[in-house]
């Protein structure tokens, strides 16, 4: 008879404790929940360690392509005459980058060349990037270099 007693007056006392709360208490013990469930979520270690390393990877990748195709204009447009030592940066619509889904996609050119102080030299420039990137002039900026 003890248990039944011992339960009964259990029930009363979460009866009562769950009436007397207020706000406040009811959105701590809602976020304690929230904690608890956050907690008890299954985290599988290795498949986000490999997809942080092929993101890294990919985005390493990126970087060696755009590098090496910043060179090669920059090496093309020095070796043109009148030009002189030239700098370049090729962007994409997020900013500065020029890849998406393995093909590069050149949307913006900046140039900063020593000859750009010569118009004649700079239109040159502004149609030799046209031809290869298939871009518009308007996408192309070329400065002097101090």
């Amino acid at each position: 008879m003890r248990s039944a007693e011992t339960s009964a007056s259990k029930k009363k006392t979460v009866r009562s404790w769950i009436q007397g709360m207020n706000r406040q208490r009811w959105t701590v013990v809602l976020l304690a929940g929230l904690l608890l469930m956050v907690i008890a979520l299954p985290v599988s270690k290795g498949n986000s360690d490999t997809a942080g390393e092929k993101h890294l990877t990919a985005s390493q990748t990126t970087q060696e392509q755009k590098s090496e195709l910043e060179e090669k204009l920059e090496n093309l447009l020095e070796n043109a005459e009148g030009v002189g030592k030239v700098k370049v940066m090729l962007m994409e619509d997020g900013g500065q980058g020029v890849y998406s889904a393995g093909e590069t996609e050149v949307t913006g050119v900046l140039i900063v060349a020593e000859g750009a102080d010569n118009a004649v030299t700079v239109q040159k420039i502004q149609q030799a990037v046209m031809a290869l990137f298939q871009i518009d002039a308007h996408k192309i900026r070329i400065m002097k270099m101090k």
